[in-house]
């Protein structure tokens, strides 16, 4: 099961690879390699043809279940491209997976900056916006699991370096209600994200992210604060009265 595993991520990195360069990179024979191919194959994760293995069009289908599964996707779909268009710049709504933000559902507004984030994907919670909106909002046996668990990598010289400066940030967050990526996971970007609750649970984050030179903090406390807390109550209502 890990060697099929290992090769859908290595056909989804790539685009398509063969049978030689799949046992190269993932350093097991290519007979290890073939019989797994052919398996992945026999049950139409992968096609074949004569440049090499690809991801099959079953794969965007269970991608598709899976998004399904969130009861109030349309909600978050339709305010998330609400606050794209009036905010100018990106939207994003992501949860929890792992110990790691899962991006569900992004959408670039007119003025919206190309960011490393994409549907499916994942990033670290303590340097994102979202996965500390999350964070600071989880049971706490939850998020001290994480923060336990969480390698810091220093990713740019604001970012949290550490379990202690971590927990000061979520304090932070909770205080004033929504969490600020001030440069932390990629220099020039910042963003400010607020969470989703329904009663005592965590459904995810709501935030919006863009340059620092728009994103000031003067408006992000006084402007985009309000608009991340208003997509993020009007989707917990939605959630409870659906």
């Amino acid at each position: 099961m890990g060697i099929a595993l290992d090769i859908i991520e290595m056909v989804q990195a790539r685009g398509k690879m063969g049978v030689t360069e799949l046992a190269n990179e993932l350093e097991h024979s290519k007979s290890t390699i073939y019989n797994h191919l052919c398996t992945l194959e026999d049950r139409e994760l992968l096609v074949h043809d004569a440049d090499g293995y690809r991801l099959s069009l079953r794969v965007l289908d269970m991608a598709n279940h899976v998004r399904d599964q969130v009861g109030n996707y349309d909600v978050i779909r339709s305010e998330i491209d609400t606050l794209a268009e009036e905010t100018g710049e990106i939207a994003q709504f992501g949860l929890e997976e792992h110990g790691k933000v899962s991006y569900l559902y992004k959408k670039a507004g007119e003025r919206g900056v190309e960011t490393a984030s994409r549907v499916g994907t994942q990033q670290p919670m303590y340097s994102t916006g979202l996965g500390k909106a999350i964070l600071a909002y989880l049971p706490e046996e939850r998020t001290e699991e994480i923060i336990r668990q969480t390698e810091y990598e220093v990713l740019t010289p604001q970012t949290n370096a550490s379990p202690e400066d971590l927990r000061e940030d979520l304090a932070a967050t909770r205080e004033r209600g929504y969490a600020i990526d001030d440069e932390e996971n990629f220099s020039g970007l910042r963003c400010i994200a607020a969470p989703v609750t329904d009663n005592e649970t965590v459904l995810g984050a709501v935030s919006i992210t863009g340059p620092s030179s728009r994103f000031t903090m003067d408006r992000l406390e006084n402007e985009l604060a309000d608009e991340v807390q208003r997509a993020a109550n009007v989707i917990e209502l939605n959630t409870k009265f659906a």
